[in-house]
């Protein structure tokens, strides 16, 4: 087993989040790391800019969701301020044949697989079963079951190595997911069959109200080899840091050495849906300590202090997000609602008997409401 960056398990996990291996400091200071140097030796200033673009507009998809669900343009959304440089430096490592399983919340992985706006929100406006096609993006549905994609994620990594492919499988989860059954089985089979999936756990540090401390009494990238999985804790909100963590993941995973595990040690900045109120279970001192580490202000402290960032490429960028917003805005205010009984249209490829009953029951349902939305 290779990898396992050191771990200190005495570590108080709410407090001790330097704990973590790291290239970029939150003042956008270059520093060295003996395992991860070598992994982003080829990343260069444009690429970078690139990522920094990436996460940029990233920020700005969520901002515009957050907005719609106010409106009331959306009926949920599970915000990923704070967390985009796990996204895209994840995201960005695999090849478009690679498969992703993410949860709810990697809209940032759904962004970097290709999805164009109508992708981000027709699931979330009730629109569809699912907001993209999932063969055309090679990305699951966003999974809200917690922890269950990544059972799905090693079922389809034990299919493609059956197959002899060159493709591997990454899922995303967070800390909360971790104390689910599913993470577990799933990282047994991974484990037990050597297949090639790649694990990343956000640890944001709360499962929505709970905080991991509760959760886990020693870093969760700990658990992993105790399943023969080698594992790394990285910087979540540093984009070297996790993209060199996934080169190496993915690159070991494609050679056919089996599973490995990434804990990403990043914050959620805002609530865990539009439906929390996180001021009732965080203290404003957190949250403010937290914004000093944010993963785009530190990206563009070090590509300005050595001459890759100006105001100029700022403005691009600024312009290129204006644009991107409003074509999220259109498109999710275009949508035509879809009648109330077309949900169950596609749950079966050919119809029979049970589905003609749930229909008609259904059907009388939604007639209850009638009365109501006439007055």
């Amino acid at each position: 087993m290779t990898m396992v960056h050191t771990l200190n398990p005495t570590a108080d996990l709410k407090t001790d989040v330097d704990d973590v291996a790291r290239l970029l400091t939150a003042d956008g200071e270059r520093v060295a790391d003996r395992d991860l140097d070598s992994w982003i030796a080829d990343l260069d200033a444009q690429a970078l800019r690139g990522l920094y673009r990436d996460m940029f507009l990233l920020r700005r998809i969520d901002a515009e969701g957050m907005a719609l669900q106010r409106q009331g343009q959306v009926g949920l959304w599970a915000p990923c301020n704070g967390q985009e440089a796990t996204q895209i430096g994840t995201a960005r490592v695999l090849q478009p044949s690679d498969f992703a399983f993410p949860s709810y919340r990697e809209t940032g992985v759904v962004y970097a697989r290709g999805a164009q706006p109508e992708g981000f929100l027709r699931a979330w406006r009730g629109e569809a079963h699912s907001s993209y096609d999932p063969n055309e993006l090679g990305t699951a549905v966003q999974q809200i079951i917690i922890g269950a994609q990544t059972l799905h994620a090693v079922g389809y990594a034990m299919g493609i190595q059956r197959d002899g492919v060159d493709q591997v499988v990454a899922t995303w989860f967070g800390d909360g997911a971790t104390s689910q059954g599913d993470v577990s089985e799933a990282m047994v089979f991974a484990a037990s069959y050597e297949a090639p999936v790649v694990f990343v756990c956000t640890n944001n540090q709360y499962a929505i109200s709970e905080p991991v401390g509760v959760q886990a009494k020693a870093p969760i990238a700990g658990r992993a080899p105790a399943f023969g999985i080698p594992s790394m804790r990285v910087d979540g909100n540093d984009i070297l840091a996790v993209t060199a963590a996934m080169r190496w993941a993915v690159d070991h995973a494609r050679s056919g050495k089996g599973p490995a595990f990434i804990e990403a040690v990043t914050y959620r900045m805002g609530p865990h849906t539009t439906s929390d109120d996180p001021t009732r279970y965080r203290e404003k001192d957190e949250v403010e300590a937290w914004k000093r580490r944010d993963p785009l202000t530190r990206v563009e402290a070090y590509l300005r202090a050595i001459g890759e960032f100006d105001d100029e490429v700022a403005a691009q960028m600024q312009h290129d997000a204006d644009e991107l917003g409003a074509a999220v805005r259109s498109t999710c205010l275009a949508m035509t609602t879809a009648p109330a009984l077309s949900i169950l249209d596609d749950v079966y490829a050919e119809p029979h008997a049970g589905l003609d009953e749930e229909k008609t029951w259904f059907a009388a349902y939604v007639d209850g409401f009638a009365e109501e939305a006439g007055r």
